[in-house]
């Protein structure tokens, strides 16, 4: 599981053997069941996921029991929940929504590792800010866009889930209720759309 993790940033920067076996010391290799809820409101997570195998999604449940899905990381992906940075309790559960294998890096892995690599300190940067992109462009998605509209930019940033996720959780994700997702399907399978 590390080789993928290495492959994965030797496709990004240069990275010898060497290097990589220095910093990749603290890096633990875990295996979670389908349906495992690994980080639970109210517990403060220092880790971040890298996965290698499978499928996780990162969600918050309402007042009125109401699932909101904020993110799913399936293969090559990552996920992480941001409070616990800052030593505080986690908003939100990760759950595997598959049996899953994933690599979890300690809070300080980019700064520390980039003391050997220094050219991670550029690429932690690159990563964090396409995240932040990602959630401005989900926001506005949320605001703005229509349910088809919201759709297509899941499938078109999830090629391979649609098969893999439910539907209530997709629909969740797009902020719309399971009904409207499947109008839209019916509606672009009309327009021979196939995803």
């Amino acid at each position: 599981m590390l080789d993928l993790f290495k492959d994965y940033l030797q496709e990004r920067i240069t990275l010898t053997d060497e290097q990589f076996e220095l910093i990749s010391k603290e890096i633990k290799v875990k295996t979670y069941e389908k349906n495992k809820v690994i980080v639970s409101p109210g517990e403060v997570s220092t880790k971040t996921f890298f996965v290698t195998e499978g499928l996780l999604r990162c969600y918050s449940v309402d007042s009125k029991a109401k699932t909101n899905v904020i993110q799913f990381a399936p293969e090559r992906w990552w996920m992480g929940e941001r409070n616990g940075f800052f030593n505080e309790p986690s908003d939100f559960y990760i759950e595997a929504i598959e049996p899953t294998t994933a690599l979890l890096l300690p809070r300080n892995f980019f700064n520390d590792a980039a003391q050997h690599v220094p050219c991670l300190y550029d690429l932690n940067s690159t990563m964090l800010n396409n995240s932040i992109r990602f959630m401005q462009k989900r926001i506005n998605m949320l605001l703005s866009a229509t349910a088809e509209e919201r759709y297509l930019d899941f499938v078109k940033l999830y090629p391979n889930l649609t098969l893999r996720v439910p539907q209530w959780m997709i629909a969740s994700y797009l902020g719309i209720t399971p009904e409207s997702l499947s109008r839209v399907r019916k509606d672009l399978a009309h327009k021979h759309f196939k995803a």
